[in-house]
């Protein structure tokens, strides 16, 4: 799946759409997807001019972001918004610089049907390396 596809599926815009493409998608189960961190982005002038490093609440975003298209692609959540709730065991663990791609896994491990909420574990993958996970909440509105 490519950005155009990824964009029918939420509603992130650029400069906040942080998934580039969707590699693998087993529907209401889990999702591979990347990231291009574009050396461009606005936000390195200012963290850190003379290091710049994506800072930890993209990496969060990227796995939410990574969770809203595992969830809103299947039938029951399709065309709802994706709400932020929470975040829980969130770790850093390598840095992710300007010009990496990173891989983002993500699998729903529990859900609240009734009131249409979910939880996701996810992680960030740079290089091959864990740089990044923690689990995410989402509700469907």
């Amino acid at each position: 799946m490519d950005r155009n596809e990824i964009k029918k599926i939420i509603p992130h815009r650029d400069p906040m759409l942080l998934v580039t493409t969707v590699e693998a998608l087993a529907e209401g189960k889990s999702i591979a997807a990347t990231f291009f961190v574009d050396p461009s982005r606005d936000i390195f002038r200012g963290h850190f001019p003379k290091e710049p490093v994506l800072p930890g609440v993209y990496s969060v975003e990227c796995m939410a972001q990574a969770a809203d298209i595992l969830l809103l692609s299947t039938q029951r959540y399709r065309e709802k918004v994706p709400l932020f709730l929470g975040i829980d065991k969130v770790r850093f663990l390598k840095k992710i610089l300007p010009g990496d791609t990173i891989e983002i896994q993500a699998k729903l491990i529990s859900e609240y049907a009734e009131k249409a909420i979910a939880t996701c574990s996810a992680q960030i993958y740079n290089h091959g390396e864990l740089a990044a996970e923690g689990n995410v909440t989402l509700a469907m509105r």
